[in-house]
């Protein structure tokens, strides 16, 4: 009976199932909110080529000396 009560008090003490756990759900809160932030930035960045492209369509020359074309929807220009 000894035996079997150090047994249960032995699992009742174990807390490294628990601590994983914990450790788990922090790694995905963490991998969450970088992937949060990576998309933001991107949607940023692509906001910001956008409105360039869009300002400095017709306005500058190509290597021949005509009007340069930017099409932000294909991401390129001459």
């Amino acid at each position: 009976m000894k035996k079997l009560m150090t047994m249960a008090r032995q699992f009742r003490d174990e807390e490294n199932g628990a601590a994983m756990v914990e450790y788990s759900i922090l790694v995905g809160i963490i991998a969450g909110a970088a992937i949060l932030a990576i998309v933001a930035i991107g949607l940023w960045v692509t906001g910001r080529f956008t409105g360039l492209c869009g300002i400095l369509d017709g306005h500058g020359t190509d290597a021949a000396g005509a009007a340069g074309t930017c099409d932000a929807a294909a991401g390129t220009g001459t």
